[in-house]
């Protein structure tokens, strides 16, 4: 079994480097830079959905939520993502109504507060409403009816993270069929949602190859960690799209076992390795050592 070495890098550097321009757009949502320079950002979780696996991100009430936002934003979130609904394959839908009644509510604390909130849907009602109600940031988890969530986000000033969903809506998730280079599909894919949402007048992107949804050929974890691993270590061949890319850190549970909560720290080197700007995680201090760290020898 091969192992991540210098000598991996190197032939990849050595293929794809030379023909791929890393400088992305910058821009500014509400008063906070998102630039080239500097140390790449961090984006933290809130579930309000208790299907979602990872305990420590779970919050059952809007009080519980907005506290937990606070604290990522004190540990050094430079926004905050927050869901009602988990992407488990096995776990229930949350309707429209639903999704509202949970996300507005902390929407509407934090919006004086100058907390950057994301909120992660796929629903056309529920996207106006949380933009209305403050959301900064979209991230889409469907692309249905996309070009009218685009003009949604451009008429609020709103950013979007653009993810890759194959099959319409990360419900909907099925066996992912993957090339020999699965980064061409990525750059084509997210080349034809840039074009409708830079159309729309949307000035804030971010592209995400999805790498914490769940499909169903992807169990064996060997299999799901050696595409997690080389789709992070590719991403910086995204950068000819011209815009940043978001990660969401995967878990390995059967790798790390016990330790889980260490995995998102080990998933950030490959990521910012290939030149991620935004990861989204649910262990801001944890991961945000790990970004200090790696940047000594810059």
């Amino acid at each position: 079994m091969a192992m991540l070495d210098l000598e991996y890098l190197h032939r990849l550097w050595e293929v794809h480097g030379p023909d791929t321009p890393l400088p992305v757009a910058e821009f500014e949502l509400r008063g906070k830079k998102f630039s080239n320079h500097g140390l790449p950002q961090l984006m933290g979780v809130v579930n309000l959905s208790a299907d979602s696996w990872y305990r420590e991100s779970v919050c059952l009430s809007a009080d519980a939520a907005v506290a937990r936002c606070r604290r990522l934003a004190v540990e050094g979130a430079d926004l905050v993502d927050v869901g009602a609904e988990s992407t488990l394959l096995t776990a229930g839908l949350v309707s429209e109504a639903a999704q509202k009644n949970l996300l507005l509510p902390v929407l509407r604390e934090l919006s004086g507060e100058g907390i950057l909130v994301s909120i992660e849907t796929y629903h056309g009602s529920v996207i106006e409403e949380c933009l209305k109600a403050g959301a900064a940031v979209l991230n889409l988890t469907g692309f249905e009816n996309a070009e009218t969530l685009y003009r949604l986000v451009a008429d609020y000033e709103a950013g979007v993270i653009i993810c890759f969903v194959p099959d319409g809506n990360v419900r909907r998730a099925g066996d992912l069929l993957l090339a020999e280079d699965h980064t061409a599909t990525l750059l084509d894919y997210f080349s034809r949602q840039i074009e409708l949402a830079v159309k729309a007048g949307v000035t804030r992107i971010w592209i995400d190859p999805g790498l914490g949804f769940y499909y169903k050929n992807l169990q064996d974890s060997a299999k799901r960690v050696r595409y997690q691993m080389q789709t992070f270590l590719n991403a910086f061949r995204l950068a000819k799209l011209g815009w940043p890319v978001c990660h969401a850190l995967p878990h390995a549970f059967e790798f790390f076992g016990e330790e889980v909560r260490t995995a998102e720290s080990f998933f950030a080197v490959p990521a910012l390795l290939g030149k991620a700007r935004l990861l989204r995680t649910h262990e801001i201090a944890k991961v945000r050592g790990v970004i200090q760290t790696m940047s000594v020898l810059s």
